[in-house]
């Protein structure tokens, strides 16, 4: 039987075989761990995560040492926001975050909440796009840190970081430097996609990962501002004192190598690949508009050039998505929470109705799409939507 037809790369990429190329020395031969110091084994563990760090640093704008490796987004997350909490609530325990963002910073922001510090978060328009001018006025002496993703995971939509940095690091320009507000930004789904720069957008702490890039699952870092004014983190993994003693724990010299190569290959085919994919999108999109009654969710142009994400009127959700079954892989929401019954909290913050949060259908469109394939696609999703409509 053929395997379904892979449209759900905003949940996880495909490695791509010059990233394992890339890694599989690192499982074998070069097993070494970076912190044995004493021998060649380490030395050169230790010499390939330096040279995958100064990849990451490059790709970001940011310098080697400003590059702390995770094990994914999630805790890249959990370590940029309650490691700010931690240091800084002596000058306030007040954070702003979206209503839309994932919940690798929502469900951190809400467990702050639950110990005393006060969480704004910040509604959306219709098109997913914050208002900077809602963003400027929640502003507030005693808020330390500011928490934006960089691309939604569900909607695609590109949120305007320089803006927000700058609306971070101006604001009250009088106040003296350290009053500054700090700006984090979750690019898990934005790195090797579009262009980032910490220094141009003023952003303070970054979260990455390596398996929405091609890269495997398991590995992620976090860009932790060390140039002035230097960030301050209250470490969250406690042991023995890798990555500056920011983040315990031995160091996956694999899955790292595989992160640098991963990010690498993403940004020397960034042009190519996104005309291409934006172009895939689009014709996709052609082909569903010939239906009555399917809407798209998030800004039209904004946004990722993979991601499309509809909503469909008069249709039942979960016969949607199982009447695409076994012929596509696509999915209704954020992988880590589709299983869970409640609508998108995403398409809601749009201002959708539960039906239609319900039956909506999120394509990731990669590298490895074809324009055979997702003409195949779209065609098996009409049919599906024609035929449950005529039941």
């Amino acid at each position: 039987m053929n395997r379904p037809i892979y449209l759900d790369c905003h949940a996880t990429t495909p490695v791509d075989d010059r990233v394992l190329a890339a890694m599989l020395p690192y499982f074998t031969e070069h097993f070494g761990n970076a912190s044995s110091v004493g021998h060649a084994y380490g030395w050169e563990a230790e010499a390939a995560i330096a040279q995958a760090r100064e990849i990451l640093a490059n790709a970001i704008g940011a310098t080697p040492e400003e590059i702390i490796f995770t094990s994914g987004a999630t805790e890249a997350n959990n370590l940029a926001i309650k490691g700010v909490a931690e240091s800084y609530f002596s000058r306030g325990k007040h954070i702003i975050t979206l209503q839309t963002e994932h919940n690798a910073v929502l469900d951190p922001c809400r467990y702050l909440e639950s110990l005393g510090f006060e969480i704004t978060f910040l509604p959306v328009q219709a098109d997913g796009l914050m208002d900077l001018v809602t963003l400027e006025k929640a502003l507030r002496d005693d808020t330390i840190l500011v928490s934006v993703m960089a691309a939604n995971n569900e909607i695609g939509v590109l949120q305007p970081l320089a803006e927000i940095g700058a609306l971070c690091h101006d604001w009250r320009c009088q106040a003296p430097k350290d009053r500054n507000i700090l700006f984090h930004t979750d690019a898990a789904q934005a790195i090797g996609k579009i262009p980032l720069n910490v220094e141009a957008m003023k952003i303070d702490l970054m979260s990455l990962t390596a398996h929405k890039v091609y890269g495997a699952k398991g590995i992620g870092a976090l860009y932790v501002r060390r140039r002035n004014p230097r960030v301050q983190l209250a470490a969250q993994l406690h042991g023995g004192g890798q990555e500056r003693g920011l983040r315990a724990g031995t160091l996956s010299t694999p899955l790292i190598v595989g992160l640098g190569k991963a990010v690498e290959i993403a940004l020397q085919e960034m042009p190519s690949e996104s005309e291409r994919i934006n172009r895939l999108r689009d014709r996709m999109w052609q082909s569903l508009q010939t239906l009555d009654g399917v809407y798209l969710n998030g800004h039209a142009t904004q946004r990722l050039s993979g991601n499309l994400n509809v909503s469909v009127e008069n249709v039942d959700g979960q016969a949607l998505l199982l009447a695409l079954q076994p012929a596509i892989a696509v999915s209704s929401g954020s992988a880590c929470t589709s299983a869970k019954i409640a609508p998108s909290h995403v398409l809601q913050a749009l201002g959708l109705t539960d039906s239609l949060a319900y039956a909506s259908l999120r394509f990731g469109i990669g590298r490895f799409n074809t324009e055979e394939e997702c003409d195949r696609a779209v065609h098996c999703v009409i049919n599906a939507i024609q035929s449950l409509r005529d039941r």
